[in-house]
């Protein structure tokens, strides 16, 4: 069923943001669409346009991160031929830069099939102006 396919996805995308809030970005890699038009908006802020660009984010945050975890509740996922969404609400604790966050936000998450995998080409979270203060103080 695909919708158990982009639900897996999801539980691998959530289990590679907590290994970047470790320090390694590097699960998050298999999980995206390498393509220009690929985007991101994170807590962080900003916008992130291109495979490249949005892997940089996540090495940002993860050189700059001491551990912690998020997870993604109140998950609903939506197919419609080769893209499918989810939404819910991400939850967050970690350390920046010596800082403390706690991080509730609203999320959405968009998968596109590519050669019959289902893969992220956009994720975007509310923002969360301490995470991007703290990593501001970390660069």
């Amino acid at each position: 069923m695909v919708e158990e396919e982009v639900r897996e996805v999801s539980k691998q995308f959530y289990a590679a943001l907590n290994q970047m809030l470790g320090g390694d970005a590097n699960a998050l890699i298999e999980l995206w669409a390498h393509t220009p038009d690929a985007t991101t908006m994170h807590p962080i802020g900003g916008r992130e346009v291109g495979w490249e660009n949005i892997k940089a984010s996540f090495e940002r945050v993860a050189r700059s991160s001491a551990g912690g975890y998020v997870e993604m509740t109140d998950r609903l996922i939506r197919i419609h031929g080769d893209t499918a969404y989810e939404v819910g609400i991400e939850h967050a604790e970690f350390e920046v830069a010596g800082t403390p966050l706690t991080v509730n936000s609203r999320v959405t998450n968009i998968f596109y099939c590519i050669n019959g995998a289902w893969k992220i080409i956009h994720h975007h979270g509310d923002m969360s102006p301490g995470i991007a203060e703290a990593l501001d103080k970390a660069d």
